[in-house]
């Protein structure tokens, strides 16, 4: 049976993929209520492309998640941030689907799934990955429930479709899953860009905003731009489906110069490995300033995007003195609704405006590695770290470290050291890295520790310091109490939190056994389920202990009865 079953796999995998097309009427929904999207495919995100759509679950958890189409589970995977609980199923026809954000498994998945956790006495497993056979699965079959597990914002389902073989991910809806649509995008702001020094926008040669309008049928028009030397443009866009006021992404984006197409990228498909790119597709400056996305119309040096086709001049627009442009984008929903914005441009001669660049003492040349060091903090990036040469600030003052604003992406993480030599004993083990970019909220970041320094790896530009945390997680029963009889409780439930560098770990037993706690780690709640195991007798001893990021712990002990 089983290699029957990999057989049939692997020749309806080489016949599918021999059609280069996607079949619309393999898949069924994953769910028996109404499709209605929360997040579209290839959506903006902060720094990465949305690798699925996002499905309404009409607000609440434990919705049946049903296969949909026949497979087998291939990797079952338990996080506590990022997907969460999510199943993926391997299908014959050389794709896997995936399903994250889940509440729980079908019952003899979260059997398999609960019998290795108390093996490992461990909740947040990672991934496992069943033998073929070991789950077949029908389509329409329920293999799970909805939830809110992993970085979601609220309950809904992540679904993917992905090229088994490349792990590419596809956008569900060339499938045809869709949602009802019939609302045109709509654009919220055009920005200008100066690609060079020589480069002049209304006798400038700073990138900047330009007013738009919109017309009476749903398109805009922009104030008309005096321009000369080469210019980029890009869009602040968004859409909304029918039933469903949520600002998700579009499908295309397109730029026409003088009736030519200059540039075009659509979202039917990309790699995890290139997601990180929407650094260089956006404005990063103006996203980490405003938090408004523009999408830039031109592909700007080092973006390994492989969503652009037909470029002319990566979309860049080289304007002549005493010629006119009539630039018009073009931004599309999935379901082929259109919105365009048009732009006139007027070259202009270039003016001899003196430009002047900002400059520090600490220059990066892309390509090189570099080290920097002040008073107690070091701070070092490998080759590469930088898309672009720049220049940077590099400060240290009042204890706290400026490494520049978070306005340049970055592609690889840099290592920021600080000694602890002047700290003593006692604050060497409570100290920590923060992150004060925004100062009113110090945030954690993983911190490491090593003879005399502690040093962190960071991927974001931005304000740090050495922060120290003396206080020990704090622990609240819920739903029971000292000597209480919890007969007829479900569960067992556990508040815990720590103010200041965060919970880290946790382990819990009942009579000296491990059990499993779940983790909300939003509501900060730890929940047990009565039905995991059998408890012997009625008296039972309930421990917790939970640590925080710099090793304070926290234990408490209860006795209850359960019969």
């Amino acid at each position: 049976m089983k290699y029957y079953f990999l057989l049939i796999f692997t020749f309806i995998y080489s016949y599918s993929f021999s059609q280069k097309k996607y079949p619309r009427n393999y898949f069924s929904p994953p769910m028996d209520i109404p499709v209605v999207v929360a997040g579209t495919f290839g959506e903006l995100r902060s720094n990465h492309f949305h690798s699925g759509i996002d499905l309404k679950t009409q607000k609440k958890e434990g919705i049946p998640i049903k296969a949909t189409a026949d497979g087998y589970i291939s990797r079952i995977k338990i996080v506590q941030y990022g997907y969460g609980k999510a199943l993926y199923v391997n299908h014959p026809n050389g794709y896997t689907t995936v399903y994250a954000h889940l509440q729980r498994f079908a019952p003899k998945i979260q059997e398999y799934v609960r019998k290795t956790q108390y093996q490992r006495e461990k909740g947040n497993i990672g991934n496992l990955f069943p033998k073929p056979e070991q789950f077949v699965v029908k389509k329409g079959e329920i293999i799970a429930y909805s939830g809110d597990t992993g970085s979601s914002g609220g309950p809904h389902l992540h679904y993917e479709i992905r090229d088994t073989k490349t792990e590419n991910i596809i956008n569900p809806m060339l499938f045809g899953l869709q949602a009802d649509d019939t609302k045109k995008p709509i654009i919220k702001g055009l920005k200008v860009f100066a690609i060079d020094n020589s480069s002049r926008i209304n006798n400038s040669n700073n990138s900047s905003l330009i007013p738009i309008r919109e017309l009476d049928n749903g398109n805009y028009v922009a104030e008309r731009i005096n321009a000369s030397g080469t210019i980029g443009l890009g869009v602040f866009v968004y859409d909304h489906q029918n039933a469903a006021m949520n600002k998700n992404g579009i499908y295309s984006l397109e730029m026409n110069v003088n009736g030519k197409r200059v540039y075009y990228h659509d979202v039917e498909t990309f790699s995890f490995a290139e997601s990180k790119y929407i650094n260089l597709l956006i404005d990063y400056e103006h996203y980490n300033t405003y938090r408004d996305r523009f999408q830039k119309t031109h592909k700007v040096e080092n973006n390994k995007l492989s969503l652009y086709e037909d470029l002319i001049d990566n979309g860049k627009i080289n304007i002549n003195a005493y010629q006119n442009y009539n630039v018009e984008i073009i931004a599309k929903d999935f379901n082929g609704n259109a919105t365009a914005l048009r732009i006139p441009i007027k070259g202009v001669p270039s003016n001899t405006m003196f430009s002047q660049k900002d400059t520090t003492n600490y220059k990066i040349i892309a390509k090189d590695f570099h080290k920097f060091e002040l008073e107690n903090v070091s701070v070092a990036f490998p080759k590469n770290t930088f898309y672009h040469d720049c220049f940077i600030d590099f400060s240290f003052e009042n204890g706290i470290v400026k490494l520049h604003e978070p306005t340049i992406p970055l592609d690889k993480k840099f290592t920021l050291t600080f000694t602890t030599n002047h700290l003593s004993e006692i604050q060497k083990q409570q100290v920590y890295i923060a992150n004060v970019t925004k100062e009113k909220y110090p945030k954690y970041v993983t911190t490491k520790k090593k003879d005399d320094k502690v040093f962190t790896n960071q991927k974001t530009l931005g304000s740090y310091t050495l922060l120290f945390d003396d206080k020990k997680p704090e622990i609240t029963l819920i739903n029971f109490a000292e000597g209480r009889w919890l007969t007829n409780n479900e569960t067992l439930k556990v508040k815990i939190e720590d103010k200041e560098s965060g919970i880290d770990e946790y382990r819990a037993t009942i009579d000296n056994e491990w059990v499993l706690m779940e983790y909300n780690h939003k509501k900060g709640i730890l929940t047990y389920d009565f039905s995991d195991k059998k408890l012997v007798g009625s008296k039972h001893i309930f421990k917790l202990v939970v640590s925080d990021n710099v090793g304070n712990t926290e234990t408490i002990s209860t006795t209850f009865y359960r019969k």
